[in-house]
């Protein structure tokens, strides 16, 4: 039988609140950290294993030649998973061609939502780097970007909520979940915020990122943006505790393959305090995403190497096609036009380039057109865009 509320402090108690006819319960949770402690020799191979995981793909984007291009490609990636949980249809090579300013292919606010997602990551990183502390100041900032144009920037973009909110179903009567009514967010959040920076040893950087993204998705402070914002927040605070000198790990596409046992889970907590099982799939979701993005850093690298000579190999042209394939490299989807500009050659030496490039294999013109055409540099954009498909 469940433990009741005076039998389990790790949960939270019922606000019983009336918006019109209907009669809500909504939930508060308790202050991290749980209570009793959660049990770490029950995930303790689960712990090492992540934390190995983690290590190497640490240890891997320090010997990458070029790693920010590995992390602006994979952070667009990230950027696109995560606003497909929330319901966008964009694909990454929407973003793509957004950011290039060709015409995506999907309505204009789920691609601006996405690009919005980019920024807001590129913003908390920024100031995290120059000494700001994770606070309840940064993460409105971050929250302010998050919402700055498009779906959304209507819903107080940087300020926490005044007004009911609820996960699920048409109003808070018919939701499958209701967060804390308005009057007790600010404490909530301000909990959460003494959590993050009182400097407990006992509990791994890890298992507290997982911690407090539960209790920010609990929260639910904002009217909206909250699951991305609380995806964010756990490389925030890798990336703040130095567990990660970059921001390469990314769990959303971990979240997207398992969201019918996330949200699950998410509702044991709360539920039954079952921080335990929650940690169990957080940990195996950190281990298998830092192996993948490790593997696909590999593969990328890979790729361009043998690519790289291949032009080489190209004799009196390999200059100019070198110059474009590097652009190529940070854009996976040119024109010509664009190119040109980009790179500074002209535009018929970059066509002759990106000619070269197809006879070698390397590129697909997609748009079948004579003019503004498009190409699209396909096994590197095939390994980026692995697990992006939308969510239908």
């Amino acid at each position: 039988m469940p433990a009741t509320e005076d039998q389990n402090p790790r949960l939270g108690r019922y606000i019983v609140k009336t918006y019109g006819e209907e009669t809500v319960r909504a939930f508060v949770p308790p202050p991290l950290p749980p209570d009793p402690p959660v049990r770490l020799e029950a995930i303790q191979r689960l712990l090492e294993q992540a934390n190995q995981s983690l290590g190497r793909l640490d240890g891997l984007a320090s010997v990458l030649p070029n790693l920010p291009l590995f992390i602006y490609a994979y952070v667009r990636k990230e950027a696109v998973l995560s606003s497909q949980i929330e319901g966008t249809q964009s694909s990454l090579s929407d973003l793509l061609l957004f950011e290039s300013d060709e015409a995506p292919g999907v309505p204009l606010n789920d691609v601006q939502e996405v690009s919005n997602y980019v920024a807001a990551l590129n913003h908390g990183l920024d100031r995290l780097r120059g000494g700001f502390p994770l606070s309840l100041r940064l993460i409105r900032e971050i929250h302010e970007v998050l919402l700055s144009k498009g779906r959304g920037s209507d819903k107080q973009p940087g300020e926490f909520r005044e007004s009911q909110n609820w996960v699920g179903g048409t109003r808070p009567g018919t939701a499958v979940f209701v967060p804390p009514p308005p009057e007790f967010v600010l404490d909530c959040m301000n909990a959460l915020e003494l959590f993050l920076h009182d400097g407990r040893a006992d509990l791994p950087v890890i298992v507290r990122a997982a911690l407090v993204h539960v209790q920010f998705e609990t929260i639910h402070p904002f009217l909206d943006g909250n699951g991305r914002l609380g995806r964010l927040l756990i490389t925030f605070l890798l990336c703040a505790a130095g567990v990660l000198r970059e921001p390469i790990l990314y769990l959303s596409l971990y979240f997207k393959q398992h969201r019918a046992a996330y949200y699950d889970l998410l509702d044991r907590v709360r539920a039954r305090g079952d921080w335990e099982t929650w940690l169990d799939f957080f940990l195996t979701g950190v281990r298998d995403t830092a192996e993948q993005a490790a593997t696909a850093a590999r593969r990328i690298l890979a790729v361009f190497e043998d690519h790289h000579r291949k032009i080489e190999a190209l004799g009196r042209p390999a200059a100019s096609v070198l110059r474009v394939f590097e652009h190529m490299q940070r854009n996976p989807i040119v024109s010509i036009p664009a190119a040109a500009m980009s790179i500074g050659i002209s535009a018929p030496t970059v066509a002759k380039s990106l000619e070269h490039m197809q006879q070698l294999g390397m590129l697909r013109e997609i748009t079948g057109r004579q003019r503004h055409r498009l190409f699209v540099y396909d096994a590197y954009l095939a390994i980026l865009s692995e697990g992006t498909e939308p969510i239908r």
